[in-house]
């Protein structure tokens, strides 16, 4: 009995060991299964020569592009433990477009969390010395996914300058030259309700109050400051040259900007205007017509609508370039003194072969 008890025991603890055994070599298989899920998920996946990387996914991408993308830029590691975790969580079938700034180091929960709420990275778009709603176009399209046509044809839309409570000739007021923060996907559409909000914010309040003291719009005070700023290089000039265009509205004098006749030929090139130049037929001829010309004939400078607003108080009524070509201008408040002036920088020109 005693024999068979001790083979029993031994019998039992070999059972026990294989047990013991089997439950570890399960345990381990079981941690390397839950390290590898946890590796897929966790460990980082992004390794990038830099401390991080910019990527566009546009509108209507699908998954095989992203991937593509991110393969092509060298932003994954694994691009099968991506997959797996983007399919996981159901990024593989809800793309969303953007600018995305990628951090080095992220790991694929971090990524395709990112990627699948649409955390874009903003651009500060920025846009100056603009002449027209195509040059603007152009600008503003390198900055966000949509190409210049796109916005060039919906600033051309017949009825979109009125429904702002503008015209096609000073619909371009409404466009306040700034550094903004936009999504790259922004939208034409989308990013002229923008500039209308900001034109509101712009005017709200102290500019507003003087505008009416100067007893001018919105659109007019923009129409003489692109008039002002075409005509000044250097803003510590704007408020003066805006006086004197000030006095000679207030006196019924043609304005007899130069800038206009410019903007009329089509041509800002130009270095010297001629006697036939100002025959031209063009409401922008403003040494034919007085008053404002129907529109700006830029997008000013917020410098230059300052200028306008906190016009110089003075008695000049003419004006022409230095002849030093320092970019000032010589002032004088009669045309005998304006003469005197003109034909320095006239002589100038003449000097340096300069005819148009």
């Amino acid at each position: 009995m005693a024999k068979i008890e001790r083979r029993r025991t031994r019998g039992m603890s070999k059972f026990v060991r294989i047990s013991m055994l089997v439950v570890a070599l399960g345990l381990v298989v079981m941690v390397l299964v839950v390290y590898k899920l946890y590796s897929r998920v966790f460990v980082p996946n992004v390794a990038l020569e830099t401390e991080q990387k910019i990527i566009y996914i546009p509108t209507g991408a699908d998954f095989v592009y992203v991937i593509g993308s991110l393969e092509e830029n060298g932003i994954i590691e694994d691009p099968k433990s991506f997959r797996w975790v983007a399919h996981k969580k159901g990024y593989d079938t809800n793309i969303k477009p953007g600018r995305y700034k990628i951090r080095n180091g992220i790991s694929n929960n971090e990524l395709v969390n990112m990627l699948r709420s649409g955390n874009q990275d903003p651009v500060m778009l920025v846009f100056n010395n603009m002449r027209s709603l195509d040059q603007l176009s152009g600008k503003v399209s390198q900055y966000l996914q949509a190409d210049s046509s796109e916005f060039a044809d919906y600033f051309a839309q017949r009825e979109l300058a009125s429904g702002y409570g503008f015209d096609a000739a000073n619909f371009t007021s409404m466009f306040i030259p700034e550094t903004y923060e936009f999504f790259w996907t922004t939208t034409p559409e989308e990013f002229t309700e923008r500039m209308n909000r900001e034109y509101e914010k712009f005017w709200n309040g102290e500019r507003d109050r003087k505008a009416k003291k100067l007893d001018m719009t919105r659109a007019e005070v923009v129409t003489l400051a692109s008039i002002v700023d075409e005509e000044t290089l250097y803003d510590d000039e704007n408020s003066r040259v805006a006086g004197l265009y000030i006095n000679r509205l207030d006196q019924g004098i043609p304005l007899q900007a130069d800038p206009t006749l410019k903007f009329a030929l089509g041509d800002f090139s130009r270095q010297r205007i001629l006697n036939e130049d100002k025959e031209i037929d063009s409401p922008y001829n403003t040494y034919k017509f007085k008053g404002l010309p129907p529109g700006p004939i830029s997008i000013p400078s917020v410098a230059a609508i300052d200028g306008v607003l906190n016009y110089e108080k003075h008695k000049y009524l003419f004006m022409c370039a230095k002849a030093d070509f320092s970019g000032y201008h010589a002032f004088a408040r009669n045309y005998s003194q304006h003469q005197k002036n003109a034909r320095a920088y006239q002589k100038e020109l003449n000097r340096r072969r300069i005819y148009k």
